[in-house]
C-alpha cells in the first residue's frame, strides 16, 4: 500500500465517521461468520439439511469480502492511500 506523501489530518467528525465504519465492518462480518456456525451446528446435528444449508456456506465468503473491501476502500480515501496494482 502506498502511503500518503505529506502527513494526513483528520476531523474529530472524519475519526468518528471512519470509527463507524470499523464498527459497522466488525458487525457484518460477526454476522456473516455467525450464519456459517450456525450452518454448521445445523449441518452436523441434522445431516439432512447439509444440501439446504450450503448455500448460506457458500454465499457468506463473498460477502465478507464485500465489506471488507467497501471499508477497505473508504479507508484509503480518507488516509489518500492507494492499493499498488497486482500484476
Amino acid at each position: 500500500m502506498a502511503s500518503p506523501s505529506r502527513p494526513v489530518n483528520l476531523t474529530a467528525e472524519q475519526v468518528d465517521e471512519l470509527n463507524q465504519k470499523l464498527s459497522f465492518l466488525r458487525h457484518d462480518i460477526n454476522n456473516h461468520l455467525s450464519l456459517m456456525i450456525a450452518a454448521i451446528e445445523l449441518i452436523r446435528t441434522r445431516p439432512q439439511m447439509a444440501e439446504r444449508m450450503m448455500s448460506t456456506l457458500v454465499e457468506q465468503p463473498s460477502k465478507i469480502a464485500g465489506v471488507l473491501n467497501k471499508f477497505s476502500a473508504d479507508f484509503e480515501q480518507t488516509f489518500g492511500v492507494a492499493r499498488p496494482k497486482l500484476p
